[in-house]
C-alpha cells in the first residue's frame, strides 16, 4: 500500500488523524492483494484485528512478517495464532543500529540512514 493511500485512511481531509481505521486498512490491503499491487507486506502491528488479514495474505502468500512494535509478551494472541513470523521492534533496533554503524557515511557527508538522530 502506497504512503500516500495509508494517510488518506488515516487522516481527515482537515489533516487530523482519525481514529479507529483498522477495517480501512485491511479492505485497502486486500484490495490491493486482489489487484496484485504487491507481492509481499510486512504489517507493523501487535493489533489482534488484523488477524483474519494476516491469514488471508498468508493464503495468497502475501505476507512477509509482522513487526511488533511491543515486546513478545504484548502482542495479540490472535496475531500469535496465525502462525505468522512476528518479529519485535525492540529486537530488530539494536540489528538497524548495528548495521547503520557498519554503513556509517564519513563525517563530511549528511546522515542518510533510517535512524537518523535529530
Amino acid at each position: 500500500m502506497s504512503l500516500r493511500r495509508l494517510l488518506t485512511i488515516l487522516m481527515e481531509t482537515d489533516g487530523k488523524p482519525k481514529g479507529n481505521c483498522d477495517a480501512d486498512i485491511v479492505v485497502a490491503a486486500m484490495q490491493d492483494s486482489y489487484e496484485k499491487k504487491f507481492k509481499q507486506a510486512v504489517l507493523v502491528s501487535s493489533d489482534g484485528d488484523y488477524a483474519p488479514l494476516v491469514k488471508f495474505l498468508m493464503e495468497r502468500n502475501g505476507i512477509l512478517t509482522v513487526v511488533s512494535p511491543y515486546e513478545a509478551k504484548l502482542c495479540s494472541v490472535l496475531l500469535k495464532r496465525t502462525n505468522v513470523k512476528i518479529a519485535q521492534i525492540t529486537e530488530q533496533r539494536s540489528i538497524l543500529e548495528e548495521q547503520q554503524k557498519e554503513k556509517a557515511p564519513d563525517e563530511d557527508e549528511p546522515h542518510k540512514g533510517l535512524l537518523r538522530k535529530e
